[in-house]
């Protein structure tokens, strides 16, 4: 019922201020996060959750397998407001172990608008080809698509305009890879980071280069 979300609404306000009579006071007047956060859309995936963070300490922007378009002007406005005028120091990309866009890319079947949006997957997939797992075993096979996944998104941000000249001014701005394991509860860091010109092309890489060979 929706009724229950307003209800559940009014619990936790009230629980936020008996802790601290200022809290929403304080909230209202200042977003400063040191994080960008780039999601999934999934809802088991809720970044403040996962990462312990309270509201206005994270800033979120989530679509179906934590893509990088370069013509999406949706994220590329997030990314902008994020580091021009939140000024973050941390851009994190995460993907997760299980995602149900990396398997609607993968099977095969039509889905509609949505096969436009995940095709820098399978152009990844393509890309590694021979060195992912077999289709004998496609749960590690799509979960190596999902670390590599991450790793494009990292090396396709540290390539945009908007970071580029970032760094350019001396702005301290690193982008991360992470990915989170829905069994288990925890993020992992794939260890892809970049926070600098020259670190563009090394956070995409992966053990067969393909993310350098332009996939």
């Amino acid at each position: 019922m929706l009724s229950d979300l307003f209800e559940h609404n009014r619990r936790w306000a009230d629980e936020k201020r008996r802790d601290d009579p200022d809290y929403f006071r304080k909230l209202a007047g200042l977003q400063r996060p040191e994080y960008l956060w780039i999601g999934c859309s999934d809802s088991r995936v809720p970044a403040n959750v996962i990462t312990g963070l309270e509201p206005g300490e994270v800033f979120v922007h989530r679509n179906v397998a934590n893509l990088v378009h370069r013509a999406d002007v949706n994220l590329l406005s997030v990314l902008e407001f994020a580091v021009e005028t939140l000024e973050v120091k941390h851009v994190i990309v995460c993907g997760h172990y299980g995602c149900g866009g990396v398997r609607a890319a993968m099977d095969g079947n039509r889905h509609g608008v949505i096969d436009h949006w995940l095709q820098p997957i399978r152009d990844i997939a393509d890309g590694c080809g021979e060195f992912l797992p077999g289709e004998d075993d496609r749960e590690r096979r799509l979960d190596r698509i999902c670390e590599i996944n991450v790793q494009a998104q990292v090396a396709g941000l540290a390539r945009t305009p908007i970071i580029q000249s970032a760094w350019k001014r001396g702005r301290a701005i690193a982008i991360h890879g992470w990915i989170y394991g829905l069994d288990d509860g925890l993020l992992r860091n794939l260890e892809c980071s970049a926070s600098g010109p020259g670190d563009a092309v090394k956070a995409g890489r992966c053990s067969c280069h393909c993310i350098d060979k332009g996939q």
